[in-house]
């Protein structure tokens, strides 16, 4: 029987998890097809040297999110055409781009909803680095915010959240999300309303009015879905230069 490299070993997951996976997923089931992967001490950049090595040759796997990775021929632009189809697919997506614009930009991240997909199998909570929401304040703040869709923390030093962020995808949802994010108002947060365009009017005149408008600054801002996406597209697209 032919030995089962380490790249062949990932190929295998990435098979078995519909095509993509994040590096949370590798890692965690690994051992399946490579029993004694978790010898060396160092031996998750081992893999990681290997699959990234193997992506500069274009043949097997390539890059379809920060953090994901997929097989050649996984279709990602189908897969998200059909997402953008769908308003509750959407709401996942959008949290997973923006977990991994934030894991770039140097935040600890945080979403409520775990289980939430961002692409094939990809689960938002594996990608997210913060799995529980930090006691860094009063516990009946907390209560509230920990069920902000996505929150970014400052990565070093004690948690403290950096950005809090709501994906709306009905106006009626929009006031909920407002005020879960303005339980924050008394820390140095900024907080980003990421909604479709045909929102926009809607959501700006609600910041101008009271409670949002007294808020210092740029502290409330409204981000519709493709500012995101093509940021996100962006890194993605400089992360694929080079490792």
């Amino acid at each position: 029987m032919a030995r089962v490299t380490k790249i062949d070993a990932i190929a295998r997951l990435l098979e078995d998890n519909g095509g993509a996976a994040a590096w949370k997923y590798i890692y965690d089931n690994i051992e399946k097809y490579y029993p004694n992967i978790k010898a060396p001490k160092d031996w998750e950049a081992a893999l990681r040297g290997v699959l990234y090595r193997e992506l500069k040759q274009g043949r097997r796997f390539k890059r379809v999110g920060i953090g994901v990775y997929a097989l050649a021929e996984y279709q990602e632009r189908e897969a998200v055409a059909r997402i953008r189809k769908d308003k509750v697919r959407m709401h996942s997506y959008m949290e997973g781009l923006l977990v991994e614009v934030g894991n770039e930009e140097g935040y600890a991240t945080y979403c409520s909803d775990r289980n939430a997909v961002f692409q094939a199998n990809v689960r938002v909570g594996q990608l997210a680095s913060v799995e529980d929401f930090p006691d860094f304040t009063y516990p009946e703040i907390v209560r509230v915010a920990k069920r902000i869709d996505v929150v970014w923390f400052n990565k070093r030093g004690s948690r403290f959240p950096q950005r809090a962020i709501e994906v709306v995808d009905s106006v009626g949802t929009l006031e909920q999300s407002m005020n879960r994010m303005y339980q924050l108002k008394e820390f140095q947060t900024k907080f980003r309303i990421v909604a479709p365009e045909r929102f926009g009017d809607r959501i700006r005149r609600k910041l101008r009015q009271e409670p949002y408008s007294s808020l210092a600054g740029d502290r409330f801002e409204f981000m519709d879905y493709d500012e995101i996406a093509d940021y996100h597209e962006k890194i993605l697209a400089v992360r694929k230069l080079g490792f």
